[in-house]
This record gives C-alpha cells, sequence and structure tokens, in this order.
C-alpha cells in the first residue's frame, strides 16, 4: 500500500493543481437543452413530434426500423465504429466546437475505455481531472453523451465501452481477484455477485458495455493469457460464464461482451501478438472446448456482445469468416446482439493472414462476414471512410449495412440508451462505487479463489500464539502490482502479503522482511536456458533473506509470477520459477525452519522442487487487492482455504498440451521403471490435477443415488449424494460430478466435467446436494459433426478432484421406442377394475393364491385386454368360505360398454386355477360376474 501511496501523490500532483479550478460536481445531472427532454420521452431528432423511435412504449423492432430508416448512409456507418477514449485516440476529454467537423458529427457506434484511467501499457493513471472522483467521471461521461444527443441531427447516444474481467475498469473501482483465481471459487453465485457489482459500477460511472466475461477455454499454460481464463473445463466455464453474465446484465444495467469468439485460447506453440495464427485443434476438438461456451451462454444468459477474433482457423480467419460469424454465431446460436473486432482483427485480415489485398477489401470482408463494430487503437476514419465508398461503389449492399445496423441499436435500446441517455445520480456514483458491501465480497472472492496445494505434517494453519518471529521474503511478498493489472481497477489501495501478516501478527509476533530477489534476473528469459552464476548482489539479497528465517520460527516465502511474466502478449518458454526464485526458495529451506511458500501467478508453475521438499503450499493467483489480507486470514486459520484447481499443473513444459478434459490413456506413455536398467523414458501424471485442492478438515462422500436409472435421451435423471465434513474445523467443500460416455461411435473424452457446488459444513455436518443430468451432459457431435445423444451407459463420478473420485454409479440412456417398449413391458399384462372392493383388485393378478378380491351376487371384475387380442379362454382361481358350488359368468366386450356372455358355469372345485375355454373373439374386456354372495376370485391368468 505504501508504494501506491507515494506513487499516486506523484501522480496527481497535476491532479491537485487542476481541481483547485475545477468546478463542484453536482449531486444529480441535468442537460441543458430543455425543450429537447420531454416527460416519458426524449426528441432525439428535435422535430417536437415524438417518433416510434422516441416513444419507450413502442415493440423494440418498431423502434429499430424507424429510427433505421430516418438514417442516412453517413449515420449508419458511424455506428459502425468504436471511437477509442482519452489519450488512446479521443484528444479530448470533453467535446469541443471542433466535434461538429469531425466523423463523428453523424454519430458513433461506441467509445470505448474513455477517462478510465488506462494510458499505455506501463504507463501510470491519467492524472485528468475527469477521472476521478466517481461522481465528476460520471458527469464528464455524461456531457461526451450530451453532443451525441444534443448536437447531431437524430440524437443517437453512444454506447460506452469499458474492460471489465476483474472489476470494471476505473481509476478506482472494486477489485476482485482476476478471472483465473474467480474460476478457483466454483461458485456461480459469488460469480454471479461479482458481475452484478461490475456492472453496477459501470452503470453509476456511466458505461453501457463491458468487456466480460472471457469465454476462452485454457489449453496451453505457456499462454500469456491463462490468467483470463475461468479454466479448462468448457463446462466450468459455461456454467461461470452464465452467471457472469447474468450479473453483469441484470436489468440491462449493462450489456456483457463476450470474448474471444472463436477458438482462439490454444494458438502454436501458446505464441501471441503477430504470431497469433493456426490454432492446433481438430474441428471435433474446436466443438467441444471452444464453442461451447459460447453456445450454452448466448442461449442461457443471453449475451449482448461477442468479440471476434484475430486468430485464424484451419487458414480461414475468424473476422473475415461468414460461416463463424452468421451461419453459427446467428443462426446456429441465435445471438441477436452485436458483434465488435478484437484489436486489428479487420487490419490482419491484409497485415498478417494476406486474405485482403488491402483495407478496403478486408472492411468488405469483415462486414459480409458479420462484423458490426470495428474497434482497435486507430481513427475511425480509417474504417467508416472505406465502407462508404464499398456501399457507393456497390461492393456492399445497403441492405447488409441495415442488418449489422439493427443489430447495434437494438442493444443500445435494450440497455435503456434511448429512454435514459445519461447517468443522472452524480452523487450516488460516489456511493456505490467501491462501497463497503462490494469490499465485503471482493474479499470473499479473494478467499474463496485461494487452494491449498500441499500441507505436510499439518503445518498449517500456524499458531499465532507459539510463533514469536516470522520471516517473509521473495518478489511478490510486498508487491501491489498483481492486483493493479489492465482490464480491471487502476489505483485501488491494495494490501500486500507482507502488510497482510503484519496485521494479523500486530503485538503479538515480530515480522522479519527482505525481499531476497527480483520477480526475474538481468538475463531473464535467456536464463531460463543458459544457467548464469549469481551475481553478488544477488547472492547478498538471498543471504539477507537467510538471516532472517535462521532468527524466525516460520519462513513464507512470496513468489511466482508478475506482470513481467504473464498478461496479454507474455507466453513463456517455460513453466519454472523466473529468476532467482528456486534459488532463494531452496536456501530458505536450507535452514531448516519450517517453511510456507505462497505462490502468487497468472499460470500453473512447475514448482516440482518446492512439491518434494516444502512442506505446506498455497496458490493464490493474482487474488486482487484483498489478497494479502485473505492470505493472511488462511495462514493462520482464521479462514479455511476451499479453492480447487480449474487447471492442470504439468511437471514440465514438456507434457505440453497437458489438460483437462483428455482423451483416455491420452495423458501417458512409456514404461514406468527409471535409471539405466529401467524402461522409463519420460515423467508422467500431473503434478497437481485438474480439481485437486486441500483444506484443513476432511471430508466424506456417501449415498449416491441415481433416479431415474434409465432415461431417454430427452429426459433427465436426478444424482443425489450426501457429504459429511469429518473434521473439526468448518470447512468448504467443492463436490465433482464426472461421467465418461462408456461405449460411443467416436471418442469421447476420460471424464466430462458434469456438474459441481461449493457447500460449506459444519464440523460433523452433512448435506444431501443434488445434479441434475440432461442432455447438454450426454450429448456427442458425431461422425458428421452432429450432436446427438447415442444410447448406452454413462458412468457418473462424484469426488474431490478428477482423479478423487469417491462414488460412482452408471445411469442408462435408451432410444425413446426401446425406453417405451421396456416401459409397456413393466406394466401389469392386464389392467383390472372391480365393481366393488376396488382396493383388493390386484390381488387377482399377484400370482398369490392367498390374496383375494371377493363380491356378492351381480358384482363383477373386469380386465383390460391388449387391443387386438382374440380371447378364447382364461383359467380362474375362485375361493368361498362355506365350499358351497357357486355358479358365474364370462362376458367380453368389444368396446362401448356393452358385454356378451361367452360362458357360463358352476364352479367344482376351489383354490385352484381352472381353464375356461369358450368361442374366441376380437375383444377389448373381459368381465367375471358373480351369481353367488360371498365368493372370491384368487387369480386370474390369461
Amino acid at each position: 500500500m505504501r508504494k501506491l501511496i507515494v506513487a499516486t501523490l506523484l501522480l496527481s500532483s497535476g491532479t491537485l493543481v487542476s481541481a483547485q479550478k475545477r468546478p463542484e460536481t453536482p449531486a444529480t445531472y441535468k442537460p441543458t437543452k430543455s425543450e429537447m427532454y420531454h416527460k416519458g420521452w426524449i426528441d432525439f431528432n428535435k422535430n417536437g413530434v415524438k417518433d416510434v423511435y422516441e416513444d419507450p412504449a413502442a415493440p423494440l423492432d418498431a423502434r429499430i426500423e424507424n429510427l433505421l430508416q430516418q438514417m442516412t448512409l453517413d449515420e449508419k456507418t458511424c455506428q459502425m465504429v468504436t471511437l477509442y477514449g482519452y489519450k488512446r485516440v479521443l484528444k479530448d476529454d470533453l467535446p469541443t466546437p471542433e466535434w461538429k467537423q469531425m466523423l463523428w458529427k453523424d454519430g458513433i457506434g461506441a467509445i470505448d475505455e474513455h477517462l478510465n484511467g488506462f494510458q499505455q501499457w506501463g504507463l501510470p493513471p491519467s492524472d485528468n481531472e475527469n477521472v476521478w472522483p466517481a461522481s465528476r467521471h460520471a458527469w464528464a461521461l455524461n456531457e461526451v453523451q450530451r453532443f451525441f444527443v444534443e448536437d447531431t441531427r437524430l440524437g443517437i447516444p453512444v454506447d460506452f465501452t469499458n474492460e471489465g474481467i476483474r472489476g470494471v475498469e476505473s481509476y478506482r473501482a472494486t477489485n476482485f481477484p482476476t478471472q483465473l483465481g474467480l474460476g478457483h471459487t466454483w461458485n456461480r453465485e459469488l460469480i454471479r455477485q461479482v458481475g452484478l457489482i461490475t456492472g453496477r459500477e459501470a452503470r453509476m460511472l456511466g458505461y453501457t458495455n463491458v468487456y466480460a466475461p472471457i469465454l476462452d477455454v485454457g489449453r496451453d499454460q505457456r499462454w500469456g493469457r491463462y490468467e483470463e481464463v475461468y479454466g479448462e473445463s468448457p463446462y466450468l466455464v459455461a456454467e461461470l460464464g452464465i452467471a457472469m453474465v447474468r450479473g453483469l446484465q441484470h436489468n440491462h444495467q449493462v450489456a456483457a461482451t463476450g470474448k474471444h469468439f472463436a477458438a482462439y485460447s490454444n494458438n502454436k506453440g501458446a505464441r501471441e501478438g503477430m504470431a497469433r495464427v493456426d490454432p492446433q485443434m481438430s474441428p471435433r476438438e474446436v466443438e467441444n472446448i471452444h464453442i461451447y461456451p459460447f453456445r450454452r451462454v448466448i442461449r442461457e444468459a443471453g449475451l449482448l456482445g461477442v468479440m471476434s477474433s484475430y486468430n485464424d482457423y484451419d487458414g480461414i480467419p475468424i473476422q473475415g469468416s461468414y460461416y463463424w460469424l452468421t451461419t453459427r454465431l446467428r443462426g446456429e446460436m441465435g445471438f441477436r446482439g452485436y458483434v465488435v473486432s478484437d484489436s486489428d482483427a479487420v487490419e490482419y485480415l491484409y497485415t498478417k493472414h494476406g486474405t485482403a489485398k488491402d483495407m478496403k477489401e478486408a472492411v468488405r470482408q469483415s462486414v459480409e462476414a458479420g462484423l458490426n463494430v470495428r474497434c482497435t487503437f486507430r481513427s475511425p476514419d480509417s474504417f467508416v471512410l472505406p465502407l462508404r465508398e464499398l456501399v457507393k461503389e456497390g461492393g456492399l449492399s445497403e441492405e447488409v449495412i441495415d442488418d449489422r445496423v439493427r443489430d447495434i441499436l437494438r442493444v443500445k435500446f435494450l440497455v435503456g440508451l434511448f429512454d435514459a441517455p445519461y447517468q443522472t445520480d452524480l452523487a450516488g456514483a460516489d456511493r456505490e462505487v467501491e462501497k463497503e458491501e462490494n469490499e465485503t465480497i471482493a474479499l470473499q472472492a479473494s478467499r474463496e479463489s485461494v487452494v491449498l496445494l500441499k500441507n505436510a505434517g499439518g503445518l498449517l494453519p500456524l499458531d499465532i500464539n507459539s510463533i514469536r518471529k516470522i520471516a517473509v521474503c521473495g518478489p511478490n511478498a510486498n508487491e501491489e502490482g498483481y492486483a493493479l493489472t489492465h482490464y480491471g481497477p487502476l489505483a485501488v489501495d491494495v494490501t500486500t502479503v507482507l502488510e497482510g501478516i503484519q496485521e494479523k501478527t500486530k503485538g503479538k509476533a515480530e515480522v522479519l522482511y527482505a525481499k531476497g530477489c527480483d520477480l526475474v534476473d538481468a538475463h531473464w528469459p535467456e536464463s531460463e536456458i543458459i544457467d548464469y552464476p549469481l551475481t553478488e548482489e544477488e547472492q547478498s539479497e538471498i543471504d539477507k533473506a537467510v538471516e532472517n528465517a535462521r532468527q524466525a520460527d516460520v519462513a513464507v516465502v512470496v513468489l511466482g509470477g508478475g506482470q513481467r511474466t504473464c498478461g496479454e502478449n507474455k507466453s513463456r518458454s517455460s513453466l519454472d520459477l523466473p529468476g532467482r526464485q528456486l534459488q532463494l526458495l531452496q536456501a530458505i529451506q536450507a535452514t531448516g525452519k519450517p517453511v510456507v511458500l505462497i505462490l502468487i501467478n497468472g499460470r500453473p508453475l512447475s514448482v516440482n522442487w518446492a512439491d518434494r521438499f516444502v512442506p505446506a503450499i498455497l496458490e493464490a493467483w493474482y487474488p486482487g487487492s484483498k489478497g494479502g489480507t485473505a492470505l493472511a486470514d488462511i495462514l493462520f486459520g482464521d479462514y479455511n482455504p476451499g479453492g480447487k484447481l480449474t487447471v492442470t499443473f504439468p511437471k514440465t513444459v514438456g507434457q505440453i498440451p497437458f489438460n483437462f478434459p483428455c482423451k483416455p490413456s491420452s495423458q501417458i506413455d512409456g514404461g514406468k521403471n527409471p535409471g539405466p536398467d529401467g524402461n522409463m523414458s519420460r515423467i508422467n501424471g500431473a503434478l497437481y490435477p485438474f480439481g485437486y485442492g486441500l483444506s484443513y478438515t476432511t471430508f466424506k462422500y456417501s449415498d449416491l443415488d441415481i433416479s431415474p436409472k434409465v432415461i431417454t435421451p430427452n429426459e433427465s435423471a436426478t444424482v443425489r449424494l450426501k457429504v459429511t465434513n469429518t473434521g473439526k474445523r468448518a470447512g468448504d467443500e467443492v463436490v465433482q460430478l464426472y461421467i465418461r460416455d462408456v461405449v460411443s461411435s467416436i471418442i469421447t473424452y476420460e471424464k466430462n466435467l458434469a456438474g459441481f457446488e461449493r457447500v460449506h459444513l459444519e464440523p460433523g455436518e452433512t448435506k444431501e446436494l443434488s445434479f441434475t443430468i440432461d442432455r447438454k451432459h450426454l450429448e456427442l457431435p458425431d461422425a458428421d459433426m452432429k450432436w446427438i445423444v447415442e444410447p448406452g451407459d454413462f458412468v457418473l463420478m462424484a469426488g474431490a478432484s478428477s482423479e478423487d473420485i469417491r462414488l460412482n454409479g452408471t445411469l442408462t440412456v435408451e432410444d425413446y421406442q426401446t425406453r417405451a417398449k421396456a416401459v409397456e413391458a413393466q406394466k401389469p399384462a392386464k389392467r383390472v377394475s372391480a365393481s366393488t372392493n376396488q382396493k383388493d383388485a390386484e390381488n387377482v393378478l399377484d400370482g398369490k393364491i392367498n390374496t383375494v378380491w371377493q363380491g356378492n351376487k351381480g358384482d363383477y371384475i373386469t380386465f383390460a385386454l391388449k387391443n387386438g387380442v382374440k380371447a378364447d379362454k382364461v383359467a380362474i382361481a375362485f375361493t368361498r368360505d362355506n365350499n358351497l358350488p357357486a355358479t358365474f359368468e364370462i362376458q367380453l366386450s368389444g368396446g362401448g360398454g356393452q358385454f356378451l356372455t361367452v360362458y357360463s358355469g358352476t364352479v367344482g372345485e376351489y383354490g385352484k386355477l381352472i381353464s375356461y375355454p369358450f368361442k374366441g373373439t376380437t375383444a377389448s374386456d373381459l368381465r367375471i360376474v358373480l351369481n353367488d354372495d360371498r365368493v372370491g376370485v384368487a387369480e386370474v391368468k390369461f
């Protein structure tokens, strides 16, 4: 926190000067041209008439069409581009008279990252006076919006877009763990709350569209953007993505834009930048892994925005693909929002991919493919002008332009821009952003994201009452940059791990701190392939940390990665600890003191030495601004860690690709015996598998039940089980349900995640959980790439990780016809009814002579026969207490309720099945009529 304060003071000298001249921000915003603003509607086109598009009560499609009919080509094309905000492309923070001569005099589709504080990579946050406080920021965005409403012909409001994968990107806002950390909570409701807060704060600041969530599925741990994925399971990414979008888009407070569509996160060798091409995947893997989350989030959460990625797939750039952006996205998935391009995706069609000869051709291909809005760090003229030329020259039809603009307007209407274009509660922005309730959720997210990887001998939690000195070291011990990366809040107060420990142990133990080493060394990343000797300065820093450890009762070493080693355009060639971190850890371990390793990083690391020799390891990812507090709570037992891995930890980068889910037996290879006389040639197995995570308590699983056990493809089954806290501490368990298609027409994954629930249990407490298995858990893309459910057995496995399976059972899927026949076969052969004692009627079909239906003279018992059956005899066992002869009749009915007697006789022997033949005829019902009192029918067989 100290470094942030110093940096802020240095940065804000200009802010303080400007603040002296700044007019006071009003509590409520009121636009100036009062004649436009009427009760219940706004005269956007200033014609004095309430047009259909200005009428909040008019149907959505009618409003869109009415506005579209009034738009010129210039106005339409301006809606199809983003203007990057202050100090990115736009040089002005507020409208100027020159704006009336700029391209956006005819409107603009979106303004991105305007006044959110971000300037450029590596630069400090902007000190512009309109960046902060929240009320001033909202006022400034209102002033920009007012230009478009009041000073353009049709008054079409602008869509203010911004990043928001760990809280809305602003100078300040509620700061959450990065998305990878959020994924490790496995908590849908928590993620929904994160989305709700992010969307609400964004709207209060003036933004109407948040670029989140990231729906990419992690596949290559070297990839720089691994810190931004929820995990490796497409099911988990979809489930958390649905929760995030529902939170963000609650009551249409903002639109959510998911990214990056499609097949973005598995590029060859995890290469980035200009090499982001050629994902190495089969079509079926693309469907199973990468398309699955988008399909479900669009259909189940109504996602309003999609960002098109700038990679290709199988030689076809996504940005120029009608198949991906229209046939699949809109046609198959039903997407009804607008597609925005990622960075230079349009430009790459000619600068990188070579599928267009120039920018004009790239524009044509993109728009025909399905692009609505071009978004990149370039002047909007560079897209709009060639777009207009194409229409005028016949290269693009205006009908295509109309289709693209419809989507843009639809989103603007849905988020209420035509009904409430301004955020008028300026004072409310100051109350809402970073309010206490939001910060409480952020701390919960930080705590729940932490995974306990190792705890040999129960070293954790530490007993504060038995510790006099604690040594803390490592490049991430007093680092806060991991909480202040791009795509989230920029300048919030951050509690480092060191500060969290100091606060927790204040007045109880002395904390000794030495950094020990930097995040990377002077030769990094070359030092990952060449072993440079330690310099005297590096050795000296390690020695300082070692001396502290020798004096202490326990050492906490905080290592991992940061903005130098992970993030966009920062893929790695190794997964080992960078720089001198391993040497520092080994030196501390050599003191013989108990060591706790805390990892703060944005990707799995191959910490093999630590796993072998360090007794306790915590994985914290990038735990947000509350990370230091959360980790101190965990270290000293005030919170029991319950996070589980959503990613696989390879033992070495040489195992990649190595992740979940995988095909059967695809993760292991070679012999099992090491050494010169053995047959083992490679390292096998994960360091830590998907779903893994320890706790300070223990849990028992029991009573797995699947009901029904046999279903058709369009039915669902319920899986129930119980989980019990068998330890002495309260804690969270993430119960995971996996499914395996036993026999299938194509190879399916060894295990697919099919359900999960994070449950809190007190010591000794038991809870029953239930999961629903339906079509989405059972289907596969067949040989023709059609999604079907194949009949057969599916093994269901419940456990604490993908490898720690505690319970299993089998669900059988039958096709409808087979299932219908089975159900029919299980029904009683004949249905039976009686004129009296109906409750005993079934006794005559139960195969037991000692169970009886009894009646008196005139009573009868009736049997429904199978359709079309020809009845010619029936066997009956009668009973009568006095054993006197009794007479009876057998009657048949062909329908309509009329029965005809086909047999009349006398019972000659009781308690025995006797066959009574009669003239055969087709019938629907058979009736036995009694002609004497107190006669029983014990059994009937046809």
